[in-house]
């Protein structure tokens, strides 16, 4: 297939998730034989913290306007077996028009922010990325976060045909246990951009537990934190810590904790990137609670859970065998079912049937 994409940012991991999620994505594709055009706005926060100058084997197009894009975009769709368009495309509704007026093959919604997404809609809130026909035009929508109310509220609210998740997925090229480093050394560890809707659980699962192991270091990695972030001495932070540097990072860490945004964690089913990251570079993971997640992983075999400061505490204070066999547990079931490659494949398949308009899924198999 030749699969046109238009969307936030391949280019640069800085203060969002999209990028490394669609590098795996790209590349395995890719390797499978299918050609990928991706249009990413050249906008100057990206192009400051660019750790991805080159799609290899494929064509990254960075445009600064629209004006620019549309002529190349509507040449590249010409031959297109499918075309993409992604949450906080900058240029989203411009791209639909485009797409649904002269794209020939299958037309794709993907929401890599789902839950934001349906809080903006429920505050009546205007998307720059969804015009006011909703999806009811597009052959396909695809969910970063799935689960039975996902489908129901994207038939009812924005008029979706076929639905079906393509969760968040790791490259193990990427992300794999590797030598601790002195540097990134910790007990407990926290790799996100900061967001204030995640703030709260942050300060009980980590903050709290910092300040009451000041014996222990802890170490946040991420970017856009405030500067009235409530650091204690034994807190360390990184800025920006791009892709490569993910693996050393995590191996650093005896413990790595995943905090789900709150609107995320209220829709359930919404297994961060992060975790299968962390998980197939052999760190132990705990992570907050939601709906779905014994779907990725088992709790206490696989993942450890927490629901507040003492929980966090208490999972420090497990044994390192212990902490070992969870870790390799989580690991094993990463490489087995959440890689980028077996995403890349689901993907596929999910288009194909698509363009057979065969089912997918039902909201029971959600």
């Amino acid at each position: 297939m030749k699969i046109v994409v238009f969307g936030l940012t391949i280019s640069s991991s800085w203060g969002n998730g999209h990028a490394t999620l669609w590098r795996g994505l790209c590349k395995n594709l890719i390797r499978a034989g299918h050609t990928i055009v991706f249009f990413e706005r050249d906008v100057p926060y990206y192009a400051d913290n660019r750790d991805m100058a080159e799609l290899a084997g494929g064509r990254l197009i960075l445009y600064q306007s629209w004006q620019d894009a549309a002529p190349i975009a509507q040449a590249e769709l010409r031959d297109a077996d499918a075309a993409v368009l992604t949450s906080y495309c900058p240029d989203g509704h411009e791209a639909t028009a485009l797409v649904l007026e002269r794209a020939r093959g299958l037309k794709v919604f993907y929401d890599l922010d789902t839950p934001v997404t349906l809080d903006r809609l429920r505050a009546a809130e205007p998307l720059s990325y969804i015009g006011p026909r909703g999806l009811a035009d597009f052959d396909l929508v695809l969910s970063f976060t799935g689960g039975p109310r996902m489908i129901e509220e994207y038939r009812w609210r924005l008029g979706a045909r076929e639905i079906a998740p393509l969760y968040g997925h790791v490259d193990p090229d990427v992300h794999r246990p590797v030598a601790p480093q002195p540097h990134y050394r910790a007990a407990l560890s926290y790799l996100g951009t900061y967001s204030a809707d995640r703030q709260a659980a942050l300060e009980e699962l980590f903050v709290n537990p910092a300040r009451a192991r000041a014996d222990m270091r802890f170490l946040i990695g991420g970017a856009q934190y405030p500067q009235d972030f409530p650091w204690s001495s034994n807190i360390y932070f990184v800025r920006h810590l791009p892709p490569a540097e993910h693996a050393a990072f995590f191996a650093s860490s005896r413990l790595t904790l995943n905090v789900t945004r709150r609107a995320m964690a209220e829709m359930g089913w919404c297994p961060s990137g992060r975790l299968f990251e962390a998980a197939a570079c052999g760190v132990p993971l705990l992570s907050d609670r939601w709906d779905g997640i014994e779907q990725f992983f088992t709790p206490d075999e696989e993942i450890i859970l927490a629901d507040r400061e003492q929980d966090t505490l208490a999972a420090l204070a497990r044994a390192d065998g212990d902490l070992a066999r969870i870790a390799a547990r989580a690991q094993e079931r990463t490489l087995d079912e959440h890689s980028s490659m077996k995403r890349a494949a689901e993907m596929i398949s999910l288009f194909e049937h698509a363009v057979h308009r065969t089912p997918t899924l039902t909201t029971q198999e959600a």
